[in-house]
């Protein structure tokens, strides 16, 4: 056998699969495998891995590729017989190589067959099979090592059926006794799996060979040792009164997802309404509380209960306009509009404009107002930045641009209308963003302020405003625990939450309704106050020169034309 080094762009059909350079692996050129005995290659596929410099996984990939050109050369029994009698050497190189060089031949063969799928190769497949059938009857016998995770893939990819096995069995000399004998071994071997708690195999045997030796017991035993994916694969398998009987023990434990999730695969939903109608609430309750109300929308796929339960979350919310909507929409009619019932628990205290103290929240479409807004922020020391863009909930499809950008000072908030601005004139809007986010006189305040920027610089690439930036302060950063995000950081320090629940709503519509003005404008504004909560706390005091120390000072950072993001030094 010669010997040569692995190219890591391994010809591949018409295809080259590319490897990382990260080392070498000395392979045999296995020109002609009718001459070399099973034993002789798994040694020295053994030996081409052990000396491999490649990290395993490359270096099983690199073997496989081989290995899949070797069995074009395989003995005339063919490729799929010869694999076979090196699964059955195997186990005499250890167990530290025989499951991964099992994987490795069954997957090479697999690969080999989707390649060659076109040869006749129906006499190999044949014998293969009797070949692969007395292996697992071996192994059942304990006269083969082999994992059960092996046996299982064995079984599949040989396509083994318990005539099969009886044909291994009776030999050429097949009689009526055959197929007794072959169901009594593989039922004794199952029950060996069921005992050793082996439930995803021994349901997979079950399923194979279609033996309906165990019912409710069986799931008894799966359900108790928590098996829970083997139970839902066996019930599936039995028939509707298994399911039935597992979907309710779920709801009796409390386990509605599961319920909902084998209500839904098996078309169950008439016979359990009610859990299938409480998960679905419970996660519509979910999105509504994340601001997710489109998603919520959807899920409802125009079930009228679901829908009445989504007004009544909206209500419940204070989301008066997505109520309306909704009534529209659907033909809602009649539906009570009234506030949420007296056994609701009392609604939860949010922030309001009124709370701050704020003069004037000014909408920005035009450049004259654009430009006077910019004016008069740059008349402050500290302003607070937030921006808003319609969300995306479609796998795949490209993020929405940013839609407004909130900045916000002591009394005013102003909202830049973005997608118009950008439109009519985005030169003057990328200087007047400029001169904002540029300024090392205004200290910026943002919130997750990495996440913005990336999405304005994203949305508007062609402005230069959005790329480079000096004195920002990300509020996030100056709080160990961020737990509750913004509106839990507001309710911490300023005694009351944001309400959350117009986070995802649709921010290109024009108007925008006032509610949404308002969460817009509360974002940005409440970043000043606490801002000015952490300023009034006691200054620690530096081990080192006794002098006060401002921790959100080393939270500041800049990034100009030509530089790199850096924090900027305290003083």
């Amino acid at each position: 056998m010669g010997l040569e080094e692995a190219n890591c762009s391994e010809e591949n059909g018409d295809k080259k699969e590319k490897l990382p350079q990260i080392g070498t692996i000395t392979l045999h050129c296995f020109s002609d495998l009718s001459r070399t005995l099973p034993t002789t290659f798994v040694y020295l596929l053994k030996e081409c891995y052990i000396h491999g410099t490649f990290k395993a996984t490359a270096k099983f990939r690199i073997l496989q590729q081989q290995v899949v050109k070797a069995l074009d050369n395989a003995p005339p029994a063919g490729p799929s017989n010869y694999i076979v009698q090196c699964l059955y050497v195997l186990p005499i190189f250890g167990p530290a190589y025989a499951e991964g060089f099992s994987h490795l031949l069954l997957s090479s063969l697999r690969r080999f067959c989707r390649l060659h799928s076109s040869r006749d190769s129906s006499a190999d497949s044949s014998e293969a099979k009797i070949l692969a059938a007395h292996l697992f009857l071996d192994v059942l016998a304990g006269l083969v090592i082999q994992e059960e995770r092996i046996l299982m893939k064995l079984l599949e990819d040989f396509d083994i059926k318990l005539k099969d096995i009886g044909r291994a069995i009776c030999g050429s000399v097949v009689h009526a006794d055959c197929s007794r004998i072959a169901k009594e071994r593989v039922e004794n071997y199952i029950f060996q799996l069921i005992e050793s708690q082996s439930y995803i195999n021994a349901v997979h045997l079950l399923e194979r060979f279609s033996l309906r030796i165990c019912s409710q017991s069986l799931l008894d035993s799966m359900i108790k040792d928590s098996q829970f994916k083997a139970a839902e694969k066996w019930a599936t398998f039995m028939g509707k009164q298994m399911v039935c009987y597992l979907i309710q023990w779920y709801i009796d434990k409390k386990m509605l997802k599961d319920a909902y999730t084998m209500i839904k695969e098996n078309c169950l939903k008439q016979e359990f309404p009610d859990a299938y109608y409480q998960y679905k609430e419970i996660s519509m309750k979910k999105l509504a509380e994340k601001g997710c109300w489109d998603v919520a929308e959807f899920k409802t796929n125009n079930d009228q209960q679901l829908l009445l339960y989504l007004v009544y979350l909206a209500l419940e919310a204070g989301y008066s306009e997505k109520v309306a909507d909704l009534c529209a929409r659907y033909s809602l009619e009649g539906f009570s509009r009234d506030p949420v019932p007296e056994a609701s628990p009392p609604p939860t205290r949010y922030l309001h404009l009124s709370d701050l103290n704020l003069e004037d929240v000014i909408w920005v479409e035009n450049v004259e107002r654009l430009i006077d807004a910019t004016c008069q922020i740059e008349g402050n020391k500290v302003v607070g930045i937030d921006c808003e863009w319609r969300p995306n909930y479609v796998k795949g499809r490209e993020q929405n641009k940013v839609s407004i950008l909130q900045i916000a000072s002591e009394r005013k908030v102003f909202i830049i209308d973005l997608i118009k601005l950008s439109k009519d004139d985005p030169n003057s809007l990328n200087s007047c963003i400029r001169r904002i986010l540029c300024s090392h006189r205004i200290l910026k305040l943002g919130y997750n302020l990495q996440c913005d920027l990336h999405q304005l610089s994203y949305s508007y690439e062609e402005l230069e405003c959005f790329q480079h930036y000096d004195m920002l302060l990300d509020v996030q950063k100056m709080f160990k625990e961020s737990r509750g995000g913004l509106s839990g950081l507001t309710k911490k320090i300023l005694g009351a939450g944001l309400n959350k629940t117009r986070r995802n709503s649709n921010w290109e519509q024009r108007p925008l309704h006032p509610n949404q003005l308002e969460y817009a404008a509360l974002d940005a504004a409440v970043l000043i106050p606490i801002f000015h909560h952490v300023c009034s706390q006691p200054n620690t005091t530096s081990a080192k020169t006794g002098r006060p120390k401002f921790e959100w000072k080393s939270h500041i950072v800049s990034h100009l034309s030509n530089t790199k993001s850096f924090p900027r030094s305290q003083s």
